[in-house]
């Protein structure tokens, strides 16, 4: 039996613990981290920046809703007195460049909201092609309405027309009528009988003749099949637009009316190319107010395109039994203007009536070099028309 020590059990004991004792790990085991405990907002507190939100939110879009309100309604464009301004509406035109134009005439502020309103209430079916004369007093609704042409809207087919200078009333009637504007038939019916605001429309007569002068010559966009009186007055109204009122107002205290200021235009019109048109209003207006026998023409204008429109379908060479026809437009045998223009004038003969060179002419001829050759006295005259220089 072996020996029992009292230091050898101590031994044992001590080893056998640290040998069924785990080792030690160099790692510490994870520590729970502590959750940071969240202050809550005071109820009142949350509920008082809710309400300013809110409360700035509103006004915000309050103050939106106010300003887009009081552009509809012209709040924010309303004088006094109101300031007009005039829109042109053209074929190319769109509701979007329609309203452009409206930004840009201070007649609108916000261009996309006009915009909104114009494709909601169809505008483009109501909105025609013309000069429309608007003011800032004037809501969406009332801009559209001004916009309004009883002759068509923008969705219609239009056509492109140029009258030339110088053509009758008859000849522009044929032209429009020949690019679709309307019947040629419709549309003397309306130079005859339809009313035009204009004071120097003679709305008492019923002879295209009462136009004549005042179609204006232009090129302009018109609707197919457009009523005839809307289409005219489109002209009239040009021409109203191309008058200088204080050159007019010159000649008016001189004792001219516009209606014998365009009758003299008329006649630049017709007996010149356009090169030297002051210098035959000059002989006119000689003709017409000179002393004496005014260079021996008696105050007779001897206009020969005068004479032609007197004689309606007249062919051929002026004959000495035409110069004898009796009729007012016969200026060889009534002095003075004849009692109509005989034309519608260009802008540059209007204002050679209004403002003629000043010289001594009472006469001049046609020479073979294609100019007018002027002269002071009747013998001059005859002598150039006697010479070879002459053009017949």
């Amino acid at each position: 039996m072996a020996e029992y020590h009292n230091s050898d059990t101590a031994s044992w004991d001590a080893g056998q613990v640290r040998r069924e004792r785990p080792a030690p790990s160099s790692q510490r085991p994870p520590q729970k981290k502590r959750r940071r405990r969240r202050r809550r907002m005071h109820p009142l507190l949350f509920l008082l920046l809710h309400l300013i939100f809110v409360a700035l939110t509103s006004a915000l879009l309050g103050c939106a809703g106010w300003l887009l309100f009081s552009d509809f309604c012209s709040f924010n464009r309303a004088g006094s007195p109101p300031v007009e301004m005039v829109v042109e509406v053209s074929s190319e035109d769109t509701v979007d460049t329609v309203a452009d134009k409206l930004k840009a005439a201070g007649l609108i502020e916000y261009p996309w909201f006009f915009k909104l309103y114009a494709n909601v209430t169809h505008a483009e079916e109501k909105i025609g092609m013309g000069s429309h004369a608007l003011n800032t007093d004037m809501d969406y609704h009332a801009l559209v309405l001004g916009m309004r042409s009883a002759a068509g809207n923008m969705t219609a087919e239009t056509v492109q027309v140029t009258i030339p200078e110088g053509y009758t009333v008859a000849q522009t009637i044929a032209v429009l009528a020949k690019n679709g504007v309307n019947t040629e038939a419709a549309l003397t019916e309306a130079a005859q009988t339809a009313d035009f605001d204009y004071d120097f429309i003679d709305n008492e007569s019923k002879d295209i003749s009462r136009l004549e002068g005042f179609l204006f010559p232009d090129t302009y966009e018109f609707y197919v099949n457009e009523k005839p009186a809307s289409a005219l007055n489109r002209l009239i109204k040009n021409f109203n637009s191309k008058i200088d009122d204080g050159l007019l107002a010159a000649w008016q205290e001189k004792g001219y009316d516009l209606k014998e200021i365009v009758t003299i235009a008329s006649l630049i019109e017709r007996e010149t190319d356009g090169t030297d048109q002051a210098r035959i209003a000059s002989v006119i207006y000689n003709r017409l107010e000179g002393s004496g026998n005014k260079g021996g023409t008696n105050g007779l204008l001897q206009v020969d395109a005068s004479l032609l429109y007197g004689l309606p379908g007249h062919e051929g060479a002026i004959t000495q039994e035409d110069l004898e026809t009796d009729t007012p437009y016969n200026l060889y045998k009534y002095p003075g203007l004849p009692p109509t223009p005989i034309a519608n004038p260009g802008l540059t003969a209007i204002e050679a009536a209004l403002e003629p060179e000043e010289t001594g002419y009472y006469y001049y001829a046609l020479g073979k070099d294609g100019k007018h050759h002027y002269f002071e006295t009747y013998n001059e005259h005859v002598n150039f028309v006697n010479s070879a220089e002459y053009g017949g």
